[in-house]
């Protein structure tokens, strides 16, 4: 029996046919940890500015900016900012319910948190995403 552990020739994204840098390559835990903080820290700004801080309303924030940017652009303002952008796993258009999907599971925090051996939270494991360097 063969162990899903990864040999040192080998990289996340690999198993993807992605290269191991440069663009296209997976988005690495730094860049992602990054665009998260500038997402949250955005919809926080913006919860202070206009509900005095509240916690239900910065959560609300945070998951319409991601919606909305994923939709549009493809990367919340965050994923610009550190250099990633959403991809589908196979190509073509990211569609509608991905987006959706995608940041409800992110907001539930606990399938953003478990990883596969490509360095892909769950939340886009499941709706068939990843996050890539542009």
């Amino acid at each position: 029996m063969s162990s899903p552990a990864r040999t040192a020739s080998e990289w996340p994204g690999k198993r993807l046919g992605l290269p191991e840098s440069g663009p296209r390559s997976i988005g690495r835990i730094g860049r992602r940890i990054g665009a998260l903080a500038i997402d949250w820290g955005i919809a926080v700004i913006i919860s202070i500015a206009f509900f005095r801080y509240d916690a239900v309303a910065t959560l609300a924030i945070f998951a319409s900016t991601q919606v909305v940017f994923l939709l549009v652009i493809n990367a919340s303002i965050g994923h610009l900012v550190v250099g990633l952008r959403l991809v589908r796993l196979v190509g073509g258009y990211v569609g509608v319910w991905r987006p959706i999907a995608r940041t409800l599971l992110l907001c539930l925090v606990i399938p953003a948190v478990i990883w596969d051996l490509d360095q892909r939270g769950m939340h886009d494991r499941l709706v068939g995403t990843m996050l890539v360097r542009r």
